[in-house]
């Protein structure tokens, strides 16, 4: 396999004079004199591999990615070891600055395999990471796992994504109160805002974070600098019941979608799983990939941070609303969900139920509705209507549990949590019954 390669900068020349001694598989065919010399070349479709040296320091995730949506691999060389702690972090591979040319070679024969072999196992499985081809050929596929992978402890904690179609069926309300209701039983929770469309987790939780918290740990995690420490420092910390909650607040216009760029949201996720017990996703609810209507295959879509979310998570939650749109809205959905990510396996959350859309017994109306029409499996949950709770909820900037914990809202989202609460006393009036 013969392997041609781009370099920059001055301290890769003896290195590659070695190279060329070598007279391997290994070949320099363009030597740049900086970064954005070295990502058109690499655009163009003539070279297989990068080795940065000099600017290493000014190599991120996203730039990572965007080489490996070329199909190239990147290597860098450096002999700081806080920068090689940076790199190791964004899986970029890298190797001392004096490393001998046939090890070199040899890494850079293993990551072009690497990259090849991702490519091929994502095509393969039909995953979603195909949708955005920077998710498909991720940074640091071929580099190894950050140093930091794990705690002491061996902490790996679960992520929930809460997904649902167009129309406000309620994924925030989910995604809020599933986190709320994990953070008050003892648990060290993550809530993240990751809806690009619409976020509204920090209104819900009555927070006036301009800062944006999702933006701010992509920002880091693009760089190689969100450990354990910087995730709870950017994260805002909301009382519930004398427990902290902690928050990633959302981007705060809807044109800073860019800044949700997959390779660092995958970063931001894996130091989640590190410093939570659980993380709650809110989602975007577009899946489309607008493939055949953009020219250039690598600019970022703005539907691969809801795409990413939705494969990386242990369990995905899909809502839909209770009514005559919600539901067909619902199943065309999850047909869409099936085709993105074939991986997942949703449970199917039904909110907003009442005897008002549906007929006497709401339940049993739609569970039959669902079996003789949906796209089988069960559905997990009937969320109440409860309007009263909901508009309290919002309007003290709260969860259900401290504005109305006697909501059947409320109960009914806990126990989906997996949370015990006191039962209403039969016979006792429902908060927001109408």
């Amino acid at each position: 396999m013969n392997i041609p390669v781009a370099t920059v900068g001055a301290a890769t020349a003896g290195v590659l004079d070695g190279l060329e001694r070598l007279r391997g598989p290994v070949t320099v065919v363009r030597r740049c004199t900086e970064l954005t010399e070295l990502v058109a070349v690499s655009q163009s479709g003539i070279v297989r591999a990068a080795v940065v040296a000099d600017e290493a320091g000014e190599l991120t995730a996203a730039l990572a990615e965007r080489l490996a949506a070329a199909g190239v691999a990147l290597v860098a060389l450096t002999d700081d070891p806080v920068l090689q702690a940076r790199l190791d972090a964004m899986r970029i591979v890298n190797a001392p600055s004096g490393v001998d040319p046939g090890a070199l070679a040899e890494l850079i024969a293993t990551a072009v395999r690497a990259l090849d072999q991702g490519v091929e196992g994502a095509a393969a499985a039909g995953s979603n990471a195909l949708a955005d081809p920077a998710a498909a050929f991720g940074a640091g596929s071929t580099g190894p796992a950050p140093a930091d992978a794990a705690e002491p402890d061996g902490r790996r904690g679960t992520v929930i994504a809460v997904w649902g179609p167009a129309g406000a069926p309620g994924r925030t309300t989910l995604a809020v109160n599933l986190a709320a209701e994990a953070a008050a039983a003892g648990g060290e929770v993550l809530l993240i805002d990751a809806d690009t469309y619409g976020s509204s987790v920090a209104v819900s939780l009555g927070l006036l974070d301009e800062s944006a918290g999702v933006a701010q740990a992509c920002r880091l995690a693009d760089q190689g600098l969100l450990d354990d420490a910087a995730l709870r420092r950017i994260s805002v910390s909301v009382s519930l019941r004398g427990q902290r909650l902690a928050v990633l607040t959302g981007i705060t216009r809807s044109d800073r979608w860019v800044e949700l760029r997959p390779a660092a949201l995958a970063g931001v996720l894996n130091a989640a799983r590190r410093v939570a017990d659980l993380t709650v996703v809110d989602c975007g609810f577009s899946l489309e990939t607008d493939e055949e209507l953009s020219f250039d295959t690598i600019a970022p879509r703005r539907n691969a941070s809801t795409l990413l979310v939705l494969d990386a998570a242990d369990t995905v939650y899909a809502v839909g609303a209770a009514d005559s749109v919600g539901i067909p809205r619902l199943v065309r959905a999850l047909s869409d969900l099936a085709a993105a990510v074939p991986a997942a396996e949703p449970r199917v959350v039904l909110n907003k139920v009442r005897a008002s859309s549906v007929g006497r017994q709401p339940e049993s109306q739609l569970r039959g509705a669902w079996e003789r029409f949906g796209p089988g499996g069960e559905i997990a949950a009937f969320l109440p209507a409860d309007y009263d709770a909901a508009d309290a909820s919002l309007l003290s900037g709260t969860a259900l549990l401290e504005t109305a914990p006697a909501s059947v809202l409320r109960a009914a989202i806990a126990e989906l949590a997996g949370v015990q609460v006191p039962r209403r006393r039969r016979g006792a009036r429902r908060t927001g019954a109408k």
